[in-house]
């Protein structure tokens, strides 16, 4: 009878513990299941996202504001990004996505320059200005073949 319960209670704590790994792992994963109300996705298009990866950080004002959560190719050849970003940041029609490097050989990220206007993008809004990356080794062909 004993052996029973603490076989009971063993595969109750087994249970408990994988239930309590699956929550975090989706919370704390690159994009949380149970935030999906909590925010909202915007796109940009840009000419070039060479080295942007999924899940990259987006930032305002050094501020991490979301991530990356997918890049296409458009029908106008050009990528389109989706920005997926907290609910309480707005994003003005005239703000400026751009592409950055963090330090000299980092990661890319989108930074967001926020514009003057009053007309806040929704949900599923283009984001129409836009720099993409900075393409290293172009600059540096050019250098080097005189191409300056």
């Amino acid at each position: 009878m004993k052996k029973a319960n603490f076989e009971f209670f063993v595969g109750l704590f087994l249970i408990a513990g994988f239930l309590a790994f699956a929550y975090i792992s989706l919370q704390f994963g690159e994009f949380s299941v149970f935030s999906k109300s909590t925010n909202y996705t915007l796109y940009a298009d840009f000419d070039s996202v060479s080295g942007l990866k999924k899940g990259a950080v987006i930032s305002i004002a050094g501020v991490d504001v979301g991530r990356v959560s997918d890049i296409k190719l458009t029908d106008d050849e050009l990528a389109r990004v989706s920005l997926y970003l907290s609910n309480d940041i707005k994003v003005t029609d005239d703000a400026i996505a751009s592409i950055k490097t963090q330090g000299i050989i980092g990661d890319k990220y989108i930074r967001i320059s926020q514009g003057g206007s009053d007309i806040i993008l929704k949900e599923g809004d283009i984001l129409t200005e836009t720099e993409s990356a900075v393409d290293l080794e172009e600059l540096i062909s050019k250098y080097i073949f005189g191409d300056i």
